[in-house]
């Protein structure tokens, strides 16, 4: 199975692609590699995956692939779609920070609107067959109750 991991730079992101590579899938991850956060964080968490799969004892181990890419660039997200026919996506990609939102909402409306239009479109225009978008806890709100729960009001 060919999966595209969006954020896979990320805590969430590279954890998810070491895990889907270790269970024989191959893994394009793409991540802007922003300075939002702290870029070697970022580039240790990608060489982490790089030696946990060269270690690896399995000889069904799948194939780890980066790909430094903006979201919100149409034309490398077409390309990269049609020359790569991914089976699944998972987007953990998201510009971070609601404080930082108010300050600068055009790179919000940039990665985490166009960027996902055009992770959308490129689905739709080569039949991926399952996309999986992770959320925020920030869709929570205000709510108190943990664990959060898909049935807990977010209109406060």
């Amino acid at each position: 199975m060919k999966i595209l991991v969006t954020g896979a730079a990320g805590f969430i992101g590279s954890k998810l692609s070491e895990q889907l590579c270790l269970r024989g899938d191959d893994v394009v991850g793409i991540d802007i590699l922003n300075d939002y956060y702290a870029v070697s964080l970022k580039e240790a968490r990608l060489k982490r995956i790089e030696e946990t799969l060269s270690s690896a004892e399995s000889d069904k181990t799948g194939k780890f692939r980066f790909i430094k890419m903006d979201l919100a660039d149409r034309e490398a997200m077409e390309k990269l779609f049609a020359e790569e026919q991914f089976d699944k996506v998972m987007n953990l990609a998201a510009q971070a920070g609601v404080r930082y939102s108010i300050e600068n909402p055009l790179s919000y409306v940039e990665s985490n609107i166009v960027g996902f239009a055009h992770i959308l479109e490129g689905c739709r225009h080569n039949k991926v067959k399952h996309l999986v978008y992770a959320s925020s806890s920030s869709v929570y709100g205000l709510n108190e109750s943990m664990p959060f729960s898909v049935h807990d009001n977010v209109d406060h």
